[in-house]
């Protein structure tokens, strides 16, 4: 059963830092997760997901356009991607915009899964980016705020700036990767509706 949740101010961010560390996380069930993205009132969701599974091997240097010098997706990371890609059309689930960070296990994330992706500066990891990160974060809650038209809008991003936009931190368990959180616009506003595993999305 899906678990009601608070609506949030998109901005300014940690403006309920309390409310926000109130709502523990659940994982919707694959019928719960359907419900939303395929019926009548879930057009324009915004979709936040994490990027697949990476190769925790591999060192993560910070240097944005140095594939070698990043963590990147494992095997295993870029054949779930697809098949969240392949789930998501034999489940009928309509997408009408990808946004990725530059940074390439995202970019990798959105590509093998949705195709073609537009990058958008804002969602980069926060360990990456000379920028502020409170001001991507402000930025990207206010993208989650924005309604899309016909469908849903997937963001591709990373965990610390998603736990920043919720105001508390996010467990690697509660927001694992590949997950994605599930955002209703709401006016200036959004409203977390909870998190899927791809895994269960996944064909």
């Amino acid at each position: 059963m899906l678990r009601r949740s608070l609506p949030l101010l998109a901005l300014p961010l940690l403006a309920l830092p309390a409310l926000a560390r109130a709502q523990a996380a659940e994982f919707l069930s694959l019928e719960a997760a359907l419900a939303l993205l395929r019926g009548p009132v879930a057009q324009g969701l915004n979709l936040y997901m994490r990027h697949s599974v990476t190769d925790r091997a591999q060192a993560d240097t910070g240097r944005l356009d140095d594939r070698a010098g990043q963590r990147n997706l494992s095997a295993a990371g870029e054949a779930l991607a697809r098949n969240l890609g392949a789930g998501f059309r034999r489940h009928a689930i309509p997408v009408t915009e990808v946004l990725t960070s530059p940074v390439f296990r995202a970019r990798d994330t959105a590509e093998l899964a949705f195709g073609p992706a537009r990058i958008h500066p804002a969602l980069i990891a926060d360990d990456y980016t000379r920028r502020d990160p409170a001001r991507d974060a402000a930025e990207v809650s206010a993208l989650l705020a924005q309604p899309v038209a016909g469908g849903h809008r997937v963001l591709v991003g990373h965990i610390v700036p998603l736990g920043m936009i919720l105001g508390r931190g996010l467990s690697q368990a509660e927001f694992p990767e590949a997950s994605l959180g599930l955002f209703r616009p709401e006016g200036t506003r959004w409203r977390h509706l909870g998190f899927v595993r791809a895994e269960t999305l996944a064909a």
